[in-house]
């Protein structure tokens, strides 16, 4: 990212258009992170999937933690203790799939991360409809 420099260029413009759009679907739909983010730094930005997700955590982590889940707090809209619970293994759980990652080449990541995204969507899409029918 050589081009991150003290203008306005191209990369600084895609990097503010990139934080704007996944902090509103954060608040919105409390996603941002890995289905925004990670697929724009990749293709927009070519950071390999390794460096847009780890740049992605480190993203996340003071402004979410800080803005969103104050706002959700105040209205009475946080578990604590699911929250804390939750955190300790999704500590875990990032760390061993982080040490993962980064043994995977670019390809697999890209591939892994299709399926992935794929596969909630369709989970998504399908529990709407059933829902719908069920009421």
């Amino acid at each position: 990212m050589e081009s991150i420099g003290t203008g306005l260029d191209g990369t600084v413009v895609s990097l503010v258009l990139i934080g704007l759009g996944a902090g509103f679907a954060a608040g919105i739909f409390g996603i941002g992170g890995g289905i925004l983010i990670v697929p724009a730094l990749v293709y927009v930005l070519g950071f390999s999937p390794q460096k847009a997700t780890g740049t992605s955590l480190a993203i996340l982590l003071p402004p979410v933690g800080l803005a969103a889940v104050t706002e959700y707090y105040r209205h009475g809209n946080v578990d604590v203790r699911a929250a804390v619970v939750i955190a300790s293994m999704l500590f875990i759980g990032a760390w061993a799939g982080a040490a993962l990652a980064n043994h995977f080449d670019p390809f697999r990541m890209k591939v892994l991360f299709g399926v992935f995204v794929v596969l909630v969507g369709v989970y998504t899409i399908v529990e709407a409809f059933l829902a719908r029918a069920a009421a």
